[in-house]
């Protein structure tokens, strides 16, 4: 793909997120072992679920490319914010840029979707027990992840496609650590009608479109766990859920608002832009280990083959 346009600029400047010396050396320290935090969290909890047969599900299917998709989510943008951290240049080229643009437009909207495939699981195992082996097929499970992928990168390309032809102004300084749909159409001279059509499409697609389907699921889902008369299934059915719950919780809340707020480069905005790209994929196998009492059995079990192995 070619990311040429017919602009003059060639790099834009991000500001990123303090311009103090000495801050900047806490936060390099601080956003280096969140990422490492992310690779190693991500990275164990996916050889985990490859590695233990008892976890050859549909939930943990979908968690192995969520945790997948957490570490591409991280890569795209983290790096280059350590880098800007150290030092004085804080460039991006114009491809960099839109190729971080892309990488983003991927991430997060295959990320929004399987969050709402993994409320439809969740949906199905509660509301629908006895036919949740046919319900979630091996085939139907393929098919919602790679419609997930699919949906992402043709997200992204449209977006991206029509970011080619923008024009930039010749102020090109980027209130923020990362190259974002927004900060970009902020500094454009040319007509921008027909991006800001596809990024609302975007945001309605993966943003509002795939919160309501997960609200409807746990909607059923709650329905469903209120009419169970014992207090102990009640208790087991919604802990089923809980790690889930609180994922979609923090990437949504965080997201949804960093998309629908005005592009400033406020304070508040960076935060919340920090939470769903940085901080979001670093919590995401904590999430899902520390609530989950089958991925710890089975990451005790992994430990425990792992040191047979080696003695």
């Amino acid at each position: 793909m070619d990311l040429r346009n017919d602009s003059t600029v060639t790099e834009f400047i991000l500001l990123g997120l303090s311009a103090n010396p000495h801050i900047r050396a806490l936060l390099f320290v601080l956003f280096l072992g969140i990422y490492l935090q992310t690779i190693m969290g991500n990275l164990m909890l996916l050889m985990v679920i490859r590695a233990d047969s008892h976890l050859y599900t549909p939930m943990y299917f979908f968690l192995s490319h969520l945790s997948f998709v957490d570490m591409c989510f991280s890569s795209v943008t983290v790096p280059k914010m350590l880098e800007n951290l150290l030092s004085q240049r804080k460039t991006i080229s114009l491809e960099g840029c839109l190729a971080q643009v892309f990488f983003v437009f991927v991430a997060a909207g295959t990320e929004a979707c399987l969050l709402s495939v993994m409320a439809y699981d969740r949906y199905a195992a509660i509301c629908h027990p006895l036919l949740y082996g046919q319900i979630m097929s091996k085939q139907l499970c393929m098919q919602l992840v790679w419609g997930s992928w699919g949906l992402g990168f043709l997200d992204a390309f449209i977006n991206i496609f029509l970011a080619m032809n923008i024009i930039f102004c010749e102020a090109k300084i980027i209130p923020h650590y990362s190259c974002e749909m927004p900060s970009l159409l902020a500094l454009s001279c040319s007509d921008i009608s027909r991006n800001l059509i596809a990024l609302l499409c975007s945001t309605l697609l993966h943003g509002l479109g795939t919160f309501l389907l997960v609200f409807l699921s746990y909607a059923c889902i709650i329905g469903t766990i209120l009419s169970i008369s014992s207090t102990s299934g009640r208790s087991k059915a919604f802990s089923t859920c809980s790690s889930h719950l609180t994922a979609v919780t923090l990437y949504f809340g965080s997201g949804l608002l960093r998309h629908l707020m005005p592009n400033s480069g406020s304070p508040v905005e960076l935060i919340f832009s920090v939470q769903y790209t940085v901080v979001t994929p670093m919590l995401n196998p904590l999430i899902y280990s520390l609530k989950n009492k089958e991925v710890k059995a089975a990451l005790k079990r992994t430990l425990e083959k792992y040191l047979q192995h080696i003695r």
